[in-house]
């Protein structure tokens, strides 16, 4: 058994209480509250941003892809880009683990190690969780944040542009690899393994006039309708300004789509969906990309009416993004 640390509160015997040892054990500094019935944040007369995630294996994730800490760490980043698009800071984190009865301590350690590293990253700390037993795993975390001007998806005004942080299409890349039997280029398996959710990407927006923000996390086709039903507008958007994660090219050909619309049609990027005000154009990101390291990108414009035009060489492209229920 690995030597653990002090726990807020001690525990008592039992295998729950022995895993829940190993894992304040391997997260360290990173957890310092774990053993209490509850985690106690005080507010500081920011807003308090709230948000929960859930990834399962066989629908977000399979082991035989990604390594434990790997699994963790997306599963992490994945609830924590919902602070990104509020333009909140990271508090900390609460994760809930459902695993096989007979999955090795190691597994569940490794994953909770990566949880740790990823709200590590982003500069809070595991707040506590659950475990349980299941027929296969479940992670759901909890995230928690502040927010000096916390955002919505409501807020777009016709004339303003929509924007997106980085690059999108990545982890549909890797995943398009690994569906087919190959594994994925090494800067794909990276997109899809290790996102990082845009924290200090969404503060700098909603400190330089945002209006309206989220993450893009079920495609560009799935999310800007989003964006645009929240405010009550229609959106256009041109797929040749849209910024093509370098993986995807390689990618497309395989299901015969044109690197742009594949790139719109993949989850899972966790880049930021922005609205910004018409006044704000190409020189103005150049601050953004020193600040924040990312490059950002004008794809479209807010307009009156309802629905969002894709449109690839002046032609409208039916664009669709990821549907859990479809």
């Amino acid at each position: 058994m690995t030597e653990s640390i002090p726990l807020a509160s001690p525990l008592g015997p039992g295998r729950e209480f022995d895993r829940i040892r190993a894992i304040a054990a391997r997260l360290g500094d990173v957890a310092p509250t774990l053993g209490d019935d509850c985690a106690l944040v005080t507010p500081t007369g920011e807003t308090l941003v709230l948000s929960t995630d859930m990834v399962i294996e066989g629908t977000h994730f399979r082991p035989g892809w990604l390594s434990w800490e790997e699994i963790g760490w997306r599963a992490a980043m994945a609830a924590l880009s919902d602070l990104a698009a509020a333009g909140a800071r990271c508090v900390g984190l609460l994760a809930a683990v459902s695993s096989p009865h007979d999955a090795p301590e190691d597994q569940l350690v490794g994953l909770m190690g990566g949880v740790g590293d990823a709200v590590r990253h982003a500069g809070g700390t595991v707040l506590g969780g659950d475990l349980t037993a299941s027929p296969s795993w479940i992670v759901s975390i909890t995230v928690i944040g502040m927010a000096i001007r916390p955002m919505t998806r409501r807020g777009l005004r016709p004339g303003d542009g929509i924007w997106v942080t980085g690059t999108v299409g990545g982890a549909r890349a890797a995943l398009a690899a690994w569906t087919a039997g190959r594994d994925p280029a090494p800067a794909a398996r990276l997109a899809f393994a290790r996102p990082e959710a845009r924290i200090a990407a969404g503060q700098w927006l909603a400190a330089h006039g945002a209006v309206a923000m989220m993450d893009v996390s079920d495609g560009l086709g799935g999310d800007v309708p989003h964006l645009a039903a929240a405010s009550g507008l229609a959106v256009d958007v041109n797929l040749e300004q849209v910024p093509v994660h370098p993986a995807v090219p390689a990618e497309a050909p395989g299901v015969d789509e044109h690197p742009a619309v594949f790139a719109a049609q993949g989850g899972e990027d966790y880049e930021v969906l922005v609205g910004l005000p018409p006044e704000f154009t190409e020189p103005d990101a150049a601050p953004f990309q020193l600040a924040c390291g990312l490059p950002l990108t004008r794809i479209g414009t807010a307009r009156a009416g309802a629905g969002v035009r894709f449109r690839l060489d002046g032609q409208p492209v039916p664009i669709r993004g990821f549907d859990h229920f479809r």
